[in-house]
């Protein structure tokens, strides 16, 4: 793809204007009426899968309309949930992942029919150039980000596989994305890339090492500094492994009843929660890594959402690429599907937690984050989608105001406050 250059960049670079939304915005700012029956349809989902704590938040035609925490954040320190918790959002971080991708594509730091592997691909260092298979050096990045580069799950996902990668390799665990990549390599590829998709959570771990490649920075903070700060994202990161690694602001993370416990990643010896060492977080980094706020993830989607009454960081071909399986090759780009008719979404489940963010055809968009896992797995976020939804199409007024810009909104949620100014 080649650079569409300046035409878009300037309305970018906004910082200036937007403030931080971590910490300025509270439960009692989305205290309304309206969305009652929201918060109702919420928390009976809470008591139907046992789930300890959600936060929501809704964005109306690019503003940010309501943010509001339902439950425990921790349960066992009675830690009510805020818009500020970040939570863990599992695939959603392959949304990120591909903004980014497609943002140095604009700006012309790579073209998505590059290929990746090889001594003609980007990812040609010495560690990559050893492999199984001659395939892998039709892979693009095309390929990557719509799922369809060669490999499926057929024998495992390579990301959730650590001892055996540390067995093939003769290394000692915990095992990195280099270690995983080189695993993969070694292996034929499961079907030609490019002739079907697979869903392929180390295609995007690859894309990850593309960025930080081309970019001569670490993949999260080319992403913080190039696309989320931008904006006045500041919160989200990549999170921990180990329930000490939480962050200030981070929710704890809950299993079902009697869920099975599992050998740590890092040492196999050792038996824990899926959600504390089971996982590692850090490693699945581009493909699955990422922590974040409902409201902060909504500030970054509405500047992706291809609605002109906030200025994206996209172009619109770089939008409709991502959104329309029939052009980027059979399977969306960053999201999970569409449907369309200009609804969107993305889904993202790990033990200990479920995430759905929605863009829908009717300037609504909106995200649920909850910190527990249930039995119901994937099926949970149908569930929540359709109370959502039922909720949201049945309000016919909006607020005017909008949390994104939480200073200036003041006077609107605070009459008083307009003589302090």
């Amino acid at each position: 793809m080649s650079s569409s250059g300046g035409s878009h960049g300037d309305k970018v670079l906004r910082s200036e204007q937007i403030q931080p939304i971590s910490y300025s915005i509270r439960n009692e700012l989305s205290d309304l009426d309206e969305l009652r029956e929201l918060e109702y349809g919420i928390a009976s989902l809470l008591g139907k899968f046992d789930i300890k704590g959600a936060s929501i938040a809704v964005a109306k035609d690019g503003r940010l309309v309501y943010a509001r925490g339902i439950g425990y954040a921790d349960s066992e320190k009675f830690e009510l949930v805020e818009p500020k918790h970040m939570f863990r959002i599992a695939s959603i971080s392959k949304l990120i992942t591909a903004t980014a991708i497609m943002r140095m594509a604009e700006e012309g730091m790579l073209d998505i029919e590059d290929r990746v592997f090889g001594r003609d691909g980007i990812l040609n260092d010495s560690i990559y150039l050893e492999y199984a298979d001659s395939r892998v050096e039709n892979i693009t990045i095309r390929n990557l980000l719509n799922h369809s580069a060669g490999w499926n799950r057929r024998f495992g996902d390579q990301m959730f596989m650590p001892h055996t990668i540390a067995r093939d390799l003769n290394i000692e665990t915990p095992v990195d994305v280099t270690d995983i990549v080189r695993f993969a390599l070694n292996k034929r590829l499961h079907y030609n890339p490019g002739a079907r998709t697979s869903y392929s959570n180390l295609g995007y771990a690859i894309l990850g090492e593309v960025i930080a490649k081309i970019s001569g920075m670490g993949y999260e903070e080319y992403v913080r500094e190039a696309i989320l700060h931008p904006l006045g994202i500041q919160d989200m990161r990549i999170g921990g492994n180990l329930e000490e690694e939480r962050f200030e602001n981070e929710v704890r993370y809950y299993e079902q009843d009697n869920a099975i416990m599992v050998n740590s990643f890092f040492d196999i010896d050792s038996i824990v929660p899926k959600s504390y060492g089971g996982n590692d977080i850090r490693t699945l980094g581009a493909a699955g890594g990422w922590i974040a706020s409902p409201a902060e993830l909504l500030r970054l989607i509405v500047a992706i959402d291809g609605n002109s009454r906030v200025p994206d960081i996209l172009s619109a071909e770089s939008i409709e690429l991502m959104t329309n399986s029939h052009l980027s090759g059979g399977h969306t780009i960053g999201w999970t599907a569409s449907d369309g008719r200009g609804n969107w979404w993305r889904t993202g489940t790990f033990a200990g937690t479920s995430a759905l963010v929605m863009r829908q055809n009717n300037g609504l968009t909106w995200a649920v984050f909850f910190n527990s896992s249930t039995y119901r797995g994937t099926a949970l976020s149908r569930e929540i989608n359709r109370e959502v939804q039922t909720s949201l199409n049945r309000i016919g007024e909006w607020p005017d105001h909008d949390l994104f810009y939480y200073l200036e909104s003041l006077p609107f949620l605070y009459p008083d406050i307009a003589e302090l100014r």
